[in-house]
Parts: C-alpha cells; sequence; structure tokens
C-alpha cells in the first residue's frame, strides 16, 4: 500500500469520527436558523465563518462520543468498523484530534462571528459529549429524550450566529428538533433492537420492551405534529410553511401509526429514513416561506 493511500485512509478514519451524515443535517439546521434571523440576506462571510465553526465543533463532539464508546462500539454491527472501536485510531489520538478541531471551531466563532454563538455552541459541546454521552445514555432508557437537547441546538446556533441573541422563534426551532428526536431514533433502536441488546445501553425498547417503545414513538410523533404548527400560530411563519408542516407531518404520522399497529423492521428502517427527509423538507419550507410569504 503507497504512503498516499495510507494516508488517505487515516484521513477517512478520522472524518469518520466526526460522524459527516450527522453533522450535515445539524449545520443545515443552523444554516436555516442564520437565514431566518434576519429579513434580509445575512452577511456571507458570517454565514460562512459560522457554519465553518459549528461543523467543527460538532465533529469535535462526535469524536470524543466514538471515544467514550468505542467498547460498545466494538460489540455493534453498525459501529464495529469505527476506527476507535477497531483500536486503529488510539484514545490519545482522539482526543489530540477532537482538541484540534473543537479549538478550532471556538476561534473561529469568537473572533469571526461573536462570543454568544462560540459559547453557545461550546455549551452544546458539552451536552453533548459529556452530559448525554458520559451520563445520560449508559443510565437511563430516556436518554434520548434528556440529552436531546444538545442535538436540537443548532437552530439557536444559527439564529445566535446573525443576530447575536436568541428570541423565542428560535427556541421553537430548538423544541421541534427536541421533540422529533426520540420518534426519529427510537425506530433506529428497535430495528437494532440486538444490537443495543448487545451494547449494554439500557435503550427503550431493551428496557421497557417493543410494545411500550411503538406507542411512544406514535405519541412523540403526535406531540411533534402538534409542535410543528407553533411556528404558524405566533405568526413566524406563513401558508407555504403550514401546508408544508401538514403534509409532512401526516405522513410521518402515518408511519408513526403502521409502526404502532403492524410492526416490522423494514417498516422501521423506512420511518427512520423518513424522519432525515422530514425534518430537512420541514427546514427547507421554512426558510422558502421566511421569503415568499402568503
Amino acid at each position: 500500500m503507497t504512503t498516499i493511500s495510507l494516508t488517505s485512509n487515516r484521513f477517512a478514519q478520522y472524518w469518520a469520527l466526526t460522524k459527516p451524515r450527522v453533522t450535515q443535517l445539524a449545520v443545515f439546521c443552523a444554516v436555516i436558523g442564520m437565514f431566518l434571523a434576519t429579513p434580509d440576506l445575512p452577511d456571507w462571510r458570517v454565514v460562512v465563518a459560522a457554519t465553518i465553526g459549528i461543523w467543527l465543533l460538532a465533529g469535535a463532539a462526535f469524536a470524543v462520543n466514538c471515544l467514550v464508546e468505542r467498547e460498545i462500539d466494538s460489540r455493534m454491527a453498525r459501529t464495529a468498523r469505527r476506527a476507535t472501536a477497531a483500536g486503529e485510531i488510539s484514545a490519545s489520538q482522539t482526543l489530540l484530534f477532537s482538541g484540534v478541531i473543537g479549538g478550532a471551531g471556538m476561534w473561529v466563532l469568537y473572533t469571526l462571528v461573536n462570543p454568544l454563538t462560540m459559547w453557545l455552541t461550546f455549551t452544546t459541546f458539552v451536552g453533548y459529549a459529556v452530559v448525554y454521552t458520559i451520563i445520560l445514555k449508559p443510565a437511563t432508557p430516556q436518554n434520548i429524550v434528556i440529552g436531546g437537547l444538545s442535538g436540537a441546538m443548532p437552530p439557536a446556533l444559527g439564529w445566535a450566529a446573525v443576530a447575536n441573541d436568541v428570541p423565542m422563534q428560535a427556541w421553537l426551532l430548538v423544541m421541534i428538533i427536541f421533540v422529533w428526536t426520540p420518534p426519529h431514533f427510537w425506530a433506529l433502536a428497535m430495528y437494532r433492537r440486538d444490537d443495543y441488546a448487545r451494547s449494554g445501553l439500557p435503550m427503550l425498547p431493551i428496557t421497557h420492551g417493543p410494545e411500550f417503545t411503538r406507542f411512544h414513538i406514535w405519541l412523540y410523533t403526535i406531540a411533534l405534529f402538534a409542535t410543528t404548527m407553533l411556528p404558524y400560530a405566533v405568526q413566524m411563519s406563513g401558508l407555504i410553511y403550514l401546508v408544508s408542516a401538514v403534509i409532512l407531518g401526516a405522513i410521518f404520522l402515518w408511519y408513526a401509526w403502521r409502526i404502532y399497529r403492524n410492526y416490522n423492521d423494514i417498516l422501521a428502517r423506512k420511518t427512520f429514513a423518513y424522519s432525515i427527509i422530514y425534518l430537512s423538507l420541514l427546514f427547507a419550507a421554512l426558510l422558502v416561506d421566511h421569503y415568499i410569504r402568503l
């Protein structure tokens, strides 16, 4: 194997530690927050700097998560190939990597955006990497509910980057992601329940059983549908968003009802996949509505 291929492989391993697909969705929601924070187009320099800074700190948090859970990951089929789980990247290397990109992200946010965004993003880093990963996840089946706040913060971070403030409208977006997280993640946990059983983590399908979990997916999806009506109720958005939220929410409810009444693993996979599409389209609808208000 050549030096170039070795370097490329090592880069790919470090890149994977940042969980790029999850980071993409978080940063996308943060960028939507940036555009919603102003009636006009935000300063492109702030958007670029905030996007880079939030991405770097999110990646640092996910790297710490991979480090803390390396033994758990090694027992799960979907995560056993992670470099930390396989022992290909050491704990010290992971910490150094996380510290470097996290520190760079904090510098970018503090100097090129504003201190508020830096501190909010750093608090989110601590919430995910420490409070959720180390304390909550191994301790309670409600880990994803309680710890979901850190994962729901990106819209507030984006809003703070442009407005240097986090008003009620930004917290509504945070609330939407907060309520979206349980049905999204529990759908995954249902069809990966054997994996989670091997991991030793107290995930809801393991501690309370599949039927209890399916019912709570249904309940949280109902709560999500109601929560997504709030931006229209407070006149933050118009008809474009309302119609989009109703249609997207109705499809999500249909998936959740089918999971509750006639569960199978294929359906759970489809529900998990749809939940990602759902959140992306919902926030895209907010953006379109923001600039084309009906």
